[in-house]
């Protein structure tokens, strides 16, 4: 048999999802405002209809200001901005769908275990098992400035208070027995309190004493993923995460990626193959490879390059305003996001990558490969690059939306299916379940 593919869909809870000015795109949610629930319930039933493991929720908790100094760049273009919160469609996408994975990027930075953990399992519940948490901690300026915070964190001590987060976690939610409620009507017991732990921990980040206040759910607990692009966040990816999110241009550059990835993990005792391993993707389809390049092109020609500079500068941590667009960028310390600076780099092939070059490639698709023909192409790119790259799957990353993830479930999916490359229906009910499908 062989092994099948896994799909993500990557959006976000605001007017784009990374795609620059994509917004302004006259097939971009035709008859839908993304603030209210149809169009979140819609997507959730045509991602269940192509079989989709889950959609995945980015999210930020403040406007990029890097750029300029300044929020106003990143409010003219929609950089990632407006953006409400992920964590409020869970139920909506839940109640339109049976079988899709809900999964939302909660920040450890401005929480607290105890918080966050009761958040999770009470979306567990209410999805039935279908909850996944995307794991993150908060780098950017502005988020700290916005929560009132006068210093960043430094990333080594980010990972350290983020070990301990977890530790608090794995304590909560495994506080209540699975068995623990009784529910025995005559004697009114509802729960064995033998069978509910009390957690004691004091630590150097972290107090908390006392159980979750949310009885076991049907996962036990969120499925985890992680974003691991730096050495400390492959690490902490290892020993942590169900499954991981990465930008890798090449299929070179993908495998080298896994085999990392399963390498760590099998250092720290988990199985290597446990951990589902998901490589972006954008798609652009035509009936034609030629009217499927001139779409491809009509996207690029509406990137605003100050729009396109925000976002990178937000999401890389550096002012790219200070630099000439013609200026290589390779010298420029990166104190955010590791991974997208060096997805960059790769997706121009080890070439110096200019300012305006990295606006480009960013704008359009943070640096993931972008696979561009017909239906047919596009099922051959990514048979090669999955058959190369050792992975499991693909977050798929939009442009106008939902037109282009219809687009690749009615056109894309079928042909995966009939290669036996794909589902062509669930077996299990959990998020958990899904991903543990080959």
């Amino acid at each position: 048999m062989k092994k099948k593919m896994h799909f993500l869909a990557f959006a976000q809870h605001g007017v784009i999802n990374h795609a620059i000015a994509m917004w302004a795109h006259p097939r971009d949610k035709v008859g839908y405002d993304y603030a209210r629930p149809e169009f979140w319930q819609d997507l959730g039933r045509l991602l269940e209809r192509g079989r989709f493991d889950a959609i995945f929720l980015a999210d930020e908790l403040a406007p990029y200001n890097v750029y300029k100094g300044d929020v106003d760049i990143s409010i003219r273009y929609a950089a990632q901005c407006p953006v409400h919160d992920p964590a409020t469609l869970v139920p909506v996408i839940a109640l339109a769908t049976k079988h899709l994975g809900i999964g939302i990027t909660l920040s450890t930075t401005f929480e607290h275990p105890y918080t966050l953990c009761r958040r999770l399992s009470t979306l567990d519940h209410l999805t039935d098992g279908r909850v996944g948490w995307n794991i993150v901690t908060s780098y950017s300026s502005s988020e700290f400035q916005a929560m009132g915070v006068t210093d960043v964190i430094p990333r080594e001590e980010r990972y350290a208070r983020l070990e301990e987060f977890m530790e608090v976690s794995y304590q909560l939610w495994d506080s209540w027995a699975p068995d623990a409620i009784v529910a025995d009507a005559e004697t009114a017991l509802y729960a064995d309190p033998s069978k509910v732990k009390k957690v004691a921990h004091e630590g150097r980040y972290f107090r908390c004493h006392g159980p979750s206040f949310v009885r076991h759910s049907p996962q036990g607990r969120p499925v985890l993923w992680q974003a691991g692009s730096s050495a400390q966040g492959r690490d902490f990816a290892a020993r942590h995460a169900e499954a991981v999110f990465n930008i890798q241009p090449t299929a070179e550059t993908m495998r080298a990626y896994t085999d990392d990835i399963r390498r760590r993990a099998h250092a720290h005792g988990r199985d290597p193959e446990s951990v589902r391993i998901f490589f972006g993707l954008q798609i652009v389809l035509g009936e034609t490879r030629e009217s499927a390049e001139e779409k491809l092109a009509a996207f690029k020609a509406k990137i605003p390059l100050d729009g396109a500079l925000a976002k990178l500068s937000g999401d890389i941590g550096f002012d790219f305003s200070k630099l000439d667009l013609d200026a290589d960028i390779g010298d420029i310390e990166v104190p955010g996001i590791r991974g997208q600076f060096d997805a960059i780099m790769a997706a121009n092939g080890g070439k110096p990558v200019t300012v305006r070059q990295a606006a480009e490639i960013y704008g359009m698709s943070l640096g993931a490969p972008v696979l561009v023909g017909t239906a047919s192409d596009v099922a051959d790119q990514m048979e090669t690059l999955f058959e190369a790259g050792g992975h499991d799957g693909y977050m798929i990353m939009a442009t106008y939306m939902p037109g282009c993830f219809q687009e690749f479930v009615e056109d894309v999916v079928p042909l995966l299916q009939a290669r036996g490359l794909y589902r062509t229906d669930y077996t299990g009910r959990t998020l958990r379940e899904h991903l543990s499908e080959r």
